[in-house]
């Protein structure tokens, strides 16, 4: 597997050479961190609070896009909340 990630700008860019990406998450810790609860982060990043509760379980792993979009709505960067 090979990951490319960097700054562009303000455009973020992932370049994933494999089937599935599997990413691991501290976004339950950061969104409780910011008294979110999952349906105020779901509405943020515009998806269903089920689908905050399948990547917070590691049940979903979300596109390159949302993981973008839920660590600019905790105002952290990408590393921060999502890992290999």
């Amino acid at each position: 597997m090979f990951v490319y990630y960097y700054w562009s700008n303000t455009i973020f860019i992932l370049y994933v050479t494999m089937d599935k990406l599997i990413l691991k998450n501290n976004l339950k810790s950061f969104r409780t961190e910011k008294n979110l609860n999952q349906s105020q982060l779901a509405s943020l990043v515009g998806v269903s609070r089920q689908t905050i509760s399948n990547i917070e379980t590691g049940e979903f792993t979300p596109s390159a896009k949302l993981a973008l979009l839920l660590a600019i709505a905790l105002d952290k960067n990408f590393e921060e909340v999502f890992y290999f």
